[in-house]
C-alpha cells in the first residue's frame, strides 16, 4: 500500500479567504460568524451565519463564468487555485491521465436553485437561463477543477450531506494508497445561505439564534457556514521526487452507518467510525493527540459525540483534546469536513490547536477537553477529523504528523 500525503491547501470560508488567514483566525479563536447579508432576510426566523464577506465574483471570474458558476463552484475553484499552486504540480501527460478529482457537497448549487425557483414562482417568468442546469448540478464544481487542470482520471462528487466532504477525502484517500491514482485533488465546498436553503433548515428547529456554542451547557442549536477546502493528496514517493513540501500525511478513515434514525445520531455508529478509523490506520489510541470534532452545537450531537469518544478511548479520553472550529466557521455542510481537516493540518504541522470558542458552562456529559475559547499549543503526532451525517452516515480521516 502507497503512503498518502497532502502537497496542498486551499480554502475561502467565514474565517478567510485563504489559508494563512483561515490559520491565523484559528490561532486567535476569531468568530467568522454574523448577521446575513442575503435577499428577504427580514423573512427569516434565523438570520446568521458563517458567510463570506469581501467576495466579489466578479474580481475573480469573467462575466461568461459567473453565468455559469454557481457561488459554491467559484469558492472550489478559489480553493482548488490556492492548493494546487501550493503543491506546485502541474498535470500533464499520464500524470494528468491518471490523476482525478473527488469532491463532497450536499446542497451543490442551490443557490441558483432557490434564484431560478423565484424568478420562475414569485416573479412569473417563463423562461430560465439555458445554462441552470449545468450550473446547479452537484458535480458541477467538480468537473470546473477537472476542466481547469487537465485532470483526466477518476473524478466525480460525493453526496452525504454533513459527512460528504470526509466521504470524499476518505475515497481519493482510497485511490492514492492502492495505486489506482498518483494525485487526488479532494475536499469539499457548499454555499446554502441563501433564503430557500436558510428556511428549509428553519423547519428541522435544530438552529441557533445567536451563537454556535459546542460542548457548551448554554448551547442552543447550530449555525450554518459557507465556503470550500481543497486539497492534494499525493502518493509520497511521487511528491518526494519532485521535492513538494509535505503537510501531514493521511495514514487511514473508516466509515459507518448508525441504520437506526434519518436525524438522530446513534452513538455506536459514531463509535464504530472511530475505531474502524483507528484500526485502518493502525494508530493507536495513545497516538491521538487531537480530535475536530463534529461538534454542531446541537445536544443530540454534542452528547453522542463525546459518549463515542469516550467509548473508544476509554482512560486515554481525558488526554485527548477536541475541538469543534464549527463555533468559529459555520456549519459548512457537505462542505464542513474540508475546511476542518485544515484544523488537524495546522495541529499536527505548527503544533495549535484551534479552540471551541462560545464556551460558557460545562456540561456533565460532554465532560472531554474542548479547548474551551482559546487556542492551545501543543505537540501532536496524530488527529482524527469526524463527520457525521444525517441519514446516520459517519467518516472519520486519520491524519499523522510528517
Amino acid at each position: 500500500m502507497k503512503r498518502v500525503v497532502i502537497t496542498g491547501a486551499g480554502t475561502i470560508n467565514a474565517l478567510g479567504h485563504d489559508v494563512p488567514s483561515t490559520f491565523e483566525a484559528m490561532r486567535e479563536g476569531r468568530c467568522g460568524i454574523g448577521p446575513l447579508d442575503i435577499r428577504d432576510v427580514d423573512r427569516l426566523g434565523i438570520k446568521i451565519g458563517g458567510q463570506v464577506h469581501g467576495y466579489e465574483p466578479e474580481e475573480r471570474f469573467n462575466r461568461q463564468q459567473i453565468a455559469l458558476y454557481d457561488r459554491y463552484t467559484q469558492f472550489t475553484l478559489i480553493a482548488a487555485e490556492e492548493a494546487i499552486q501550493q503543491s506546485g504540480i502541474r498535470f500533464e501527460g499520464e500524470l494528468a491521465a491518471t490523476s482525478g478529482v473527488i469532491l463532497g457537497t450536499s446542497g451543490g448549487g442551490l443557490t441558483t436553485q432557490d434564484e431560478n425557483y423565484r424568478a420562475v414562482y414569485e416573479e412569473g417568468k417563463n423562461r430560465v437561463h439555458p445554462f441552470v442546469v449545468p450550473k446547479l448540478m452537484n458535480n458541477a464544481a467538480c468537473s470546473h477543477v477537472s476542466m481547469q487542470y487537465n485532470i483526466k482520471g477518476p473524478s466525480f462528487t460525493v453526496a452525504s450531506a454533513c459527512a460528504s466532504s470526509n466521504h470524499a477525502m476518505a475515497q481519493a484517500f482510497s485511490f492514492v494508497r492502492s495505486g489506482m491514482a498518483p494525485v487526488m485533488v479532494t475536499g469539499g465546498s457548499e454555499s446554502m445561505l441563501c433564503f430557500g436553503g436558510i428556511k428549509a433548515w428553519e423547519g428541522l428547529r435544530v438552529m441557533s439564534k445567536d451563537a454556535c456554542r459546542p460542548f457548551s451547557a448554554t448551547r442552543n442549536g447550530m449555525v450554518q457556514g459557507e465556503g470550500a477546502g481543497i486539497f492534494v493528496f499525493e502518493e509520497y514517493e511521487h511528491a518526494k521526487a519532485r521535492g513538494a513540501e509535505i503537510l501531514a500525511e493521511v495514514v487511514g478513515y473508516a466509515m459507518s452507518s448508525d441504520a437506526a434514525d434519518i436525524v438522530m445520531p446513534s452513538k455506536q455508529g459514531a463509535a464504530r467510525a472511530i475505531s474502524g478509523a483507528l484500526k485502518n490506520s493502525g494508530l493507536n489510541k495513545s497516538d491521538v493527540g487531537y480530535i475536530n470534532a463534529h461538534g454542531t452545537g446541537t445536544a443530540a450531537n454534542d452528547k453522542t459525540e463525546s459518549a463515542a469518544v469516550a467509548d473508544v478511548f476509554g482512560t486515554h479520553a481525558d488526554k485527548l483534546m477536541m475541538s469543534s472550529t464549527k463555533s468559529m466557521h459555520g456549519h459548512l455542510i457537505g462542505g464542513t469536513g474540508a475546511v476542518e481537516l485544515l484544523a488537524c493540518i495546522m495541529a499536527l504541522k505548527d503544533g495549535i490547536i484551534a479552540p471551541t470558542i462560545g464556551y460558557e458552562e460545562p456540561d456533565p456529559e460532554c465532560a472531554l477537553d474542548v479547548v474551551p475559547n482559546v487556542a492551545r499549543e501543543a505537540k501532536v503526532k496524530a488527529a482524527l477529523s469526524n463527520a457525521f451525517a444525517f441519514g446516520g452516515l459517519n467518516a472519520v480521516l486519520a491524519l499523522q504528523k510528517f
